[in-house]
């Protein structure tokens, strides 16, 4: 139990650098959805999973196939987005790798490409089970049970850190196969969750249309490499390589074109969501055309208002959003992002014994104050 707690704390730390770090990458972008990171899965000495037949297809070939593709149409398509690849060749780079390339990259949205399978001697049925699936950070929507129906699938592509040198310090003790280490996604504040689900609905969308059209739905998973990147990010399997039907189409150069196709019409749809959500110069503009943000007016006659900072997005949302889980948020517009605020008060003491219960439901809050229209972190 003792080691436990010892990698608990460590996790804790970890997440609450990498929400420093969010708040500082956004804080600093440019207007709009303008850098994009697309992650081939696997590469190098990692195949990923191989197909059963006789040309023994490998997951990663067909990652970066796909990936590459899309990384053209999107050149071609948006020439104002800057398309940063975790690799464009059968290399390996490690989980954190890729998740720091696109975090120094500063990019605005992070897509994995994967493809599934399943285990012959788990699954009798393994080769009539079909489709692609798309997955976000977060809770899967049992609750408390991470895994829900992808446990081995999690457990499965967080495993590729098992082939890193020293990968127990590197993760901070996170073991893929133990679901202690799996505590720390159920502790974490995903300040991107929203974006993120917002682009997987576009892609499930768009992909239905592809020659993978059966969808296995969206959802929320504990996976490493989208854990540690700090702006929206999806992890998508294209296909089964297990299916005959699935594999076709995903090895073949028209069907992986096809299938980019669809996930560039999905990022087109995303970027316009994205970019139109940034168009905001005061918290009245954003009020126009939405239904009240804000639990009560701000003051405007001097007065200081304290209070726990649980979100910052460029996402415009409802002060009783189920994301701030019961309460009431009050927004202040800063800058391109909506600062998300809740146990406001005029009296810090007041406020102080609020942030101590808000803490235990959003770990990586922290207490601001509000004047005239500034929010500044309390230390």
């Amino acid at each position: 139990m003792r080691h436990s707690q010892k990698h608990l704390g460590l996790f804790l730390a970890l997440a609450l650098a990498l929400t420093c770090i969010q708040a500082t990458a956004q804080s600093g972008k440019g207007q709009g959805l303008t850098t994009l990171c697309i992650d081939p899965g696997h590469g190098g000495k990692d195949p990923g999973c191989i197909s059963r037949d006789k040309q023994k297809t490998k997951e990663k070939d067909i990652a970066l196939g796909i990936s590459l593709k899309v990384r053209d149409l999107i050149r071609e398509k948006h020439p104002d987005v800057k398309v940063v690849m975790t690799r464009d060749k059968d290399t390996y780079p490690e989980l954190k790798e890729r998740a720091t390339k696109a975090n120094k990259a500063g990019a605005d949205l992070f897509i994995s490409i994967h493809v599934n399978s399943l285990d012959p001697k788990k699954n009798k049925n393994y080769a009539s089970v079909s489709g692609f699936s798309v997955h976000t950070l977060g809770q899967s929507r049992t609750g408390r049970d991470l895994f829900n129906s992808n446990m081995e699938l999690c457990k499965r592509e967080n495993s590729v850190i098992l082939l890193e040198d020293d990968y127990s310090t590197k993760y901070q003790g996170f073991e893929p196969g133990n679901p202690e280490s799996y505590i720390i996604f159920n502790l974490m504040q995903n300040t991107n969750l929203q974006q993120s689900l917002g682009f997987a609905e576009h892609l499930e969308r768009n992909l239905k249309k592809g020659p993978v059209s059966h969808s296995r739905g969206i959802s929320q998973d504990p996976f490493l490499v989208l854990w540690m990147t700090t702006m929206p990010s999806v992890l998508l399997e294209v296909g089964f390589i297990t299916n005959a039907s699935d594999l076709q189409a995903m090895r073949s150069e028209n069907g992986q074109q096809q299938i980019a196709e669809k996930i560039v019409d999905a990022f087109s749809a995303f970027k316009k969501d994205y970019d139109g959500s940034l168009h905001v110069s005061a918290p009245e503009t954003a009020a126009d055309s939405t239904p009240a943000v804000s639990a009560d007016p701000l003051p405007e006659d001097g007065t200081v208002l304290y209070g726990t900072q649980v979100l910052a997005s460029s996402k415009k949302m409802l002060s009783d959003d189920k994301i701030f889980r019961g309460y009431t948020a009050t927004a202040v517009v800063s800058g391109k992002l909506y600062k998300y605020i809740i146990g406001t008060s005029t009296d810090l003491s007041t406020a102080q014994e609020s942030y101590k219960k808000i803490k235990n439901v959003f770990p990586d809050a922290f207490m601001v104050e509000v004047k005239a229209g500034e929010v500044t972190r309390l230390k």
